[in-house]
């Protein structure tokens, strides 16, 4: 009977061990999950900044997936409908205009840097030199329309009335004197025209396969002075979960900073100190 007893003990002991075992493994398990985040973006420099960050993001626990798209749509249409948690291609006033058009609820989380837009000529090598009646190509979206003739005007190559609305149109330019007539095509096509048009304004990441930077090719530039630096966007209903603060943190580092200031300088100036 002791016998019986003793291996009953042995064998309810054993049992229990293995049941610690078992706790302490899922509890490791846990201890070592992954987060997955789809970022969705476009060129460079945003996927090498999102590049740039994957090892620091791991060590969290985040696995960061650079969704790459080939429009200035599809990012935040994926966002919108929740395909990616984040996206990192464009300004805020963009964002805003495609929350108004989707009735989407898309929210700004970090300025990351500013992309310096400029008036890029193939013929002309200063603004004056630009003839009357010449053909400048700017991006056809309402955003990108108000920050064009914003600049312009900010140089006095036109001038415009008081601003009423979210943008700028067409409608607000009161003075044009060298009767400049623009050309608003899609973003994505606006360094094709650098051939054709009189003079184009475009960021520096549409300029630079052109060889073109602002600096040393620029016949006017925009500066830090603006609303419309490239920005990390997330949802209002994910923007505040700790692995998008995390992303926000690690796009803002003292490497990041590094990275962009070593690389693109003038191109693209941090938004952050």
């Amino acid at each position: 009977m002791k016998k019986i007893l003793i291996s009953m003990t042995v064998l309810v002991l054993a049992l229990a061990g293995c049941g610690n075992g078992n706790e302490e493994a899922k509890e490791t398990e846990s201890s070592t999950e992954t987060t997955t985040l789809k970022v969705a973006s476009l060129i460079k420099p945003m996927t090498e900044i999102l590049d740039l960050v994957k090892p620091e993001l791991k060590k969290e626990g985040i696995n960061l997936e650079v969704v790459v798209l080939s429009d200035n749509v599809q990012p935040n249409s994926a966002l919108a409908a929740k395909e990616v948690d984040a996206n990192f291609f464009q300004h805020v006033p963009y964002m805003e205009e495609f929350n108004r058009n989707n009735d989407a609820d898309l929210v700004p989380v970090e300025p990351i840097y500013f992309a310096n837009y400029g008036v890029y000529s193939k013929q002309y090598k200063s603004i004056d030199k630009l003839p009357k009646g010449a053909v400048i190509a700017i991006a056809n979206d309402v955003s990108n329309i108000d920050r064009s003739l914003s600049m312009l005007a900010q140089h006095g190559e036109i001038k415009l009335k008081e601003k009423t609305g979210p943008y700028y149109t067409m409608k607000d330019i009161t003075e044009n004197k060298k009767g400049y007539k623009f050309k608003e095509v899609d973003l994505l096509m606006l360094a094709r025209l650098y051939d054709d048009a009189d003079a184009v304004v475009m960021t520096p990441a549409y300029a630079a396969p052109l060889g073109l930077t602002p600096k040393k090719d620029a016949l006017l530039t925009e500066g830090v002075e603006n609303d419309f630096a490239i920005t990390l966007v997330a949802r209002k209903d994910n923007a505040d979960s700790e692995a998008i603060k995390k992303l926000a943190e690690a796009m803002t580092s003292p490497e990041v900073k590094k990275f962009l200031e070593e690389n693109y300088d003038e191109t693209a100036i941090p938004a952050f100190k």
